[in-house]
């Protein structure tokens, strides 16, 4: 028989994943500036007042579903074979290219999110970088091999920000010009910058 304290837990948990899941959807239709703690409560079929038994606020609950994604990233790391820690080779730096290829997309509602909230919150922002910057820690010494002085947070922000804009344009406005690129398209490309940019071979 499960005790009263577990199926408490257990409800718990489940109106907890109810309402990230909900957030993501919400943020997704409406855009964070636009969504209220209602619209969250609404889709996830809960109380207003249970949300604010797991999130202070919409800030919080956005804070969570970076944390629980980034986890969800890291998970297939270490077991996948075709990873490699050494930037000085094309294909490691393509496969961390395509996996953040592939992070993006999965992640559009709330990687948009992210971008709006830090906008209108500075603090908030400062926050969401913390946990980004602590996430990409054990990527430093994937800069280990590579010719000259190396400077890891440099080098690290220059990646990312190559990335996330690069993305942002493809994924979420679109191109100016209406011209669209498949998925090894992009990563090939951002692939071939990186390389070059880091080993300083074509």
């Amino acid at each position: 028989m499960v005790s009263t304290g577990a199926s408490r837990k257990e409800k718990a948990a489940e109106t907890e994943a109810a309402l990230k899941q909900a957030a993501r959807e919400v943020f997704a239709e409406r855009g964070y500036l636009n969504t209220k703690i209602t619209d969250i409560t609404a889709a996830a079929g809960r109380a207003t007042g249970s949300f604010y038994n797991h999130f202070a606020g919409k800030e919080e609950i956005l804070e969570a579903l970076l944390t629980d994604m980034l986890a969800e990233a890291d998970e297939p790391v270490l077991d996948d074979p075709a990873h490699e820690s050494d930037f000085s080779s094309r294909s490691s730096i393509r496969w961390h290219v395509a996996a953040f290829w592939r992070f993006y997309r999965a992640h559009l509602p709330e990687l948009i999110a992210l971008k709006q909230a830090s906008m209108v919150d500075p603090a908030l922002g400062r926050r969401l970088q913390q946990i980004m910057y602590a996430d990409d820690a054990h990527l430093a010494d994937h800069f280990n091999q590579l010719p000259g002085p190396i400077d890891p947070d440099l080098h690290l922000t220059s990646m990312n920000a190559l990335l996330e804009g690069f993305a942002h344009t493809w994924l979420v406005t679109g191109h100016p010009s209406g011209r669209t690129l498949t998925d090894d398209e992009a990563i090939d490309h951002l692939t071939d910058l990186l390389h070059h940019g880091l080993a300083g071979k074509p």
